[in-house]
């Protein structure tokens, strides 16, 4: 059956007629068509899907006259007209309806609000509902489920039904929704202000949230490398290409070469290739596992250890090549797709050529970084853990922030891996509740022992997955004098190194110079890469205050919905 057999709805894309199917996100219909050229950049050179998750802002294109619309996060509804767009106008989208009554939305001042749709936030959710609070989650997504238990959407909704990761999604979405949580789906937070209030997007409302308590679980995204076309469309992460078959049923590409650093890139790898895409190898930044690294994972959680051996025994059974010490070292673009560079790692850094591979998309997994922003906004204390180059959240048992009625949840918080978040997420729901006078009664708070003894287990096997794919951190290694650095903005590795040697010593004074980390995606994917430069010419590590400051908008917006707010809540809240 082709793709346009079971199509309810067209899209016209720059004239060309897709086939499309309602609840799809707009990017899988158009990559299925075989549309990896999305927009132009504000220096010309073609974007495309990066990173599948609305972090990046690559992938914008003209929807039915709309300008800045994210291909990744918005649905097919209908009929569409799509035309690729050039540069980024921020200023092209009217006002969103002024919302005179704060109250017009459900839950705008729940008991709880919590801010992401992943395992951490539906566990939470879920738990502090049952428990008799008010809760209301938000979620950017088009569909709760989060980055690991990600779900099919509405044309697929049965095709997951033998995959444990997916239904263990589907098992946590329905709970919550039977404990009486109110979704929001497609939902954007674009601002958090001390103590606890958070400007709210959803169906062109704008509003401000006042909750008694807050959880962040807003989760991860794929850090950024940058080598030499890394910005070539068809170039995405890992993740985005999972995303796109596991939820859309969508390829990211026929010939698929992944390259990166940890175990989510050999998942992908046999999904993909079961799924019916060529993977042709996977380069592994790490060094083969030792005998005594896989004990560690053995013993720290038996049943995920032989998941990941079932992932190297299909890589072999397939006939996929995997590398180990190998590096993506080049993309180029040829007449019919991707020609990839791979290269020993040679004392840390790039070697010799190994394969260079002609290929339709390369996927890129690299480690992620926290997406703590909101937490960072609010005042919440982090520290730089030096292992894993990223901030952690300082939290007590409880998952209780610094600041008083905030709560924090999963790899927002420091990389902890799914099923930790689910158990911190329930302990977080359960201690909410007791704090605004509703404790679990048995059996409840058997499940809550429960998960705070299996806690320790899951971060063992974390910490021993990690040790099994250690490497060393690669920056701008693979970078040339004038590969970009900042996405957005084209700044390039020499940029940054002229700025240095011209004397600025901070990420500020760089900004300035250079304007990096001023695009939409609003650095996060330089900012991380700069701290750790300016940390090394230091000789010292980054730390708290080494990345740009946190404010509103947490992520672009128009000018004009920020002016459409409206009345702030004037009652006090119990906090």
């Amino acid at each position: 059956m082709t793709r346009s057999d079971d199509a309810d709805a067209w899209l016209t894309f720059d004239g060309r007629p897709i086939p499309a199917r309602r609840g799809e996100t707009v990017a899988a219909a158009l990559t299925s068509a075989g549309e990896r050229r999305l927009r132009a950049s504000e220096t010309g050179t073609p974007r495309g899907l990066f990173c599948g998750m609305g972090v990046c802002q690559e992938c914008v294109v003209t929807l039915d006259g709309q300008l800045n619309v994210r291909a990744c996060m918005t649905k097919v509804t209908g009929d569409h007209t799509i035309t690729r767009q050039g540069v980024i106008d921020p200023l092209a989208r009217p006002a969103a309806p002024i919302a005179t009554d704060i109250a017009a939305i459900e839950g705008a001042r729940p008991d709880l609000l919590v801010l992401g749709g992943g395992a951490a936030g539906l566990s939470a959710a879920s738990v502090a509902a049952e428990a008799g609070l008010d809760v209301l989650l938000v979620d950017e997504r088009p569909m709760p489920g989060g980055q690991f238990y990600k779900q099919p959407a509405a044309p697929h909704a049965g095709d997951h039904h033998a995959d444990a990761q997916a239904a263990g999604g589907a098992a946590l979405i329905e709970r919550a929704r039977r404990a009486g949580v109110t979704i929001l789906s497609g939902a954007e937070i674009w601002g958090a202000f001390p103590p606890l209030e958070f400007g709210l997007l959803h169906n062109g409302t704008n509003t401000i949230l006042a909750p008694k308590r807050a959880l962040v679980a807003t989760g991860a995204y794929e850090r950024g490398l940058p080598f030499p076309g890394w910005t070539l469309p068809g170039v995405m992460t890992t993740g985005a290409a999972q995303t796109l078959w596991r939820s859309y049923r969508t390829l990211a590409g026929k010939r698929i070469l992944i390259a990166g650093n940890g175990p989510l890139n050999l998942q992908v790898a046999v999904e993909l290739q079961r799924g019916g895409a060529e993977v042709v190898a996977v380069a592994e930044l790490s060094a083969a596992p030792s005998t005594l690294a896989g004990m560690r994972m053995l013993a720290a959680d038996p049943a995920l250890a032989l998941k990941g051996v079932s992932y190297l025994w299909a890589l072999k059974r397939a006939g996929i090549a995997l590398h180990h010490g190998a590096v993506i070292g080049a993309v180029e673009a040829t007449g019919s797709g991707l020609a990839a560079t791979l290269r020993r790692l040679d004392g840390g850094a790039p070697g010799a050529p190994l394969a260079t591979i002609e290929v339709d998309v390369v996927a890129v997994g690299y480690g992620f970084q926290p997406q703590n922003e909101i937490l960072r906004a609010l005042g919440a204390r982090h520290h730089f853990d030096p292992a894993r180059h990223h901030l952690v959240t300082e939290r007590d048992s409880d998952g209780a922030t610094t600041v008083a009625g905030l709560y924090a949840a999963g790899d927002c918080c420091g990389l902890g891996g799914a099923p930790a978040a689910v158990d911190e997420g329930r302990i977080a729901g359960a201690a909410i509740a007791a704090s605004l006078g509703r404790p679990l009664a048995a059996p409840a708070d058997r499940e809550i022992a429960a998960a705070r003894r299996r806690l320790p287990r899951h971060r063992a096997f974390q910490s021993a997955l990690w040790r099994a794919f250690a490497a060393p951190r690669l920056e701008t290694e693979l970078a040339e004098p004038d590969t970009p650095i900042c996405r957005c903005e084209g700044v390039r590795r020499s940029d940054i190194a002229a700025a240095m040697s011209d004397g600025a010593a901070s990420i500020g004074e760089v900004k300035r110079a250079t304007r990096l980390g001023m695009g939409r995606c609003q650095g996060r994917y330089c900012a991380p890469i700069l701290a750790s430069l300016i940390a090394t010419s230091g000789g010292g590590v980054p730390h708290e205050f080494s990345l740009f400051a946190p404010r509103a908008p947490v992520k672009p917006v128009a000018i004009a919905d920020l002016l459409a707010i409206g009345a702030r809540p004037r009652e006090p809240q119990d906090r």
